[in-house]
């Protein structure tokens, strides 16, 4: 593994998988169980291109590069201090092989990516609808939680455009707002072929959701097994051990 320089405020997390480390600054923003689920969700073929909208972190680039034989792995990032963090992580696993990190608008993806160009693209886009309220919307950590430089749409258009015919789509979000998933999904001809709910604790109600749509499939919508991250206070079930991959090497 490569060795680099941590600026002030950043932090080096271990991801207990492959010996891949991550760069983080908790003032703008660490990457969440979401996105080490929807890394666990997504299927990528061996040989498989793949687009991360919205990388942040870079954390679902190289939690696929450490789970998958995909052979291009793409993060898109808007904000550039984030981008250039996201691809020092990158390098200092010894991934610029298989994964790189483009700073760049999802809205004007289609400019800088060839159409129907990736055989997946993956996002853990903003859930909140809009920026009321928030004392400062040009925050980091704004950005990332609220739809202030991207909306659902802009992530569900842009994922049509750039993925092949068949290609699949994948992405994690909040069950408040799935009727309008499914609906933005199928308005882009995303077809819902995959979902799975995911519980806090098996008594409680669902806090997340994984979808997966394919460019141009079929009507038929499989719904999986619900997902359940604490058996006991703090004490994660064995799938979500699983996932997170400890104890693999």
């Amino acid at each position: 593994m490569g060795t680099i320089d941590l600026k002030a405020g950043e932090r080096l997390d271990d991801l207990q998988i492959k010996g891949y480390r991550i760069i983080q600054d908790p003032e703008r923003f660490c990457f969440g169980m979401d996105a080490v689920l929807l890394s666990g969700f997504a299927h990528a073929q061996d040989g498989a291109s793949v687009l991360d909208l919205g990388t942040g972190t870079g954390i679902i680039p190289i939690l696929m590069a450490a789970k998958t034989g995909a052979d291009k792995l793409v993060g898109l990032e808007i904000q550039p201090e984030s981008a250039e963090m996201a691809n020092r992580s990158v390098i200092l696993n010894d991934l610029e092989e298989r994964v790189s990190i483009v700073n760049g608008d999802i809205k004007e993806a289609s400019t800088l990516f060839k159409a129907a160009s990736f055989d997946i693209v993956t996002s853990n886009p903003p859930y909140m609808i809009n920026s009321h309220g928030l004392k400062n919307p040009d925050a980091p950590k704004a950005i990332a939680r609220h739809e202030i430089l991207c909306s659902l749409e802009d992530v569900i258009s842009t994922a049509a455009k750039l993925l092949k015919p068949g290609g699949k789509f994948y992405m994690v979000h909040r069950p408040f707002r799935l009727a309008e998933i499914m609906s933005t999904m199928e308005k882009y001809k995303l077809e819902p072929k995959r979902m799975r709910l995911v519980y806090p604790y098996v008594d409680k109600e669902p806090n997340m959701v994984l979808i997966e749509g394919s460019r141009g499939g079929k009507p038929r919508l499989t719904v999986e097994s619900p997902l359940i991250i604490y058996k006991d206070k703090g004490v994660y079930t064995d799938e979500v051990y699983e996932i997170y991959g400890y104890n693999k090497n």
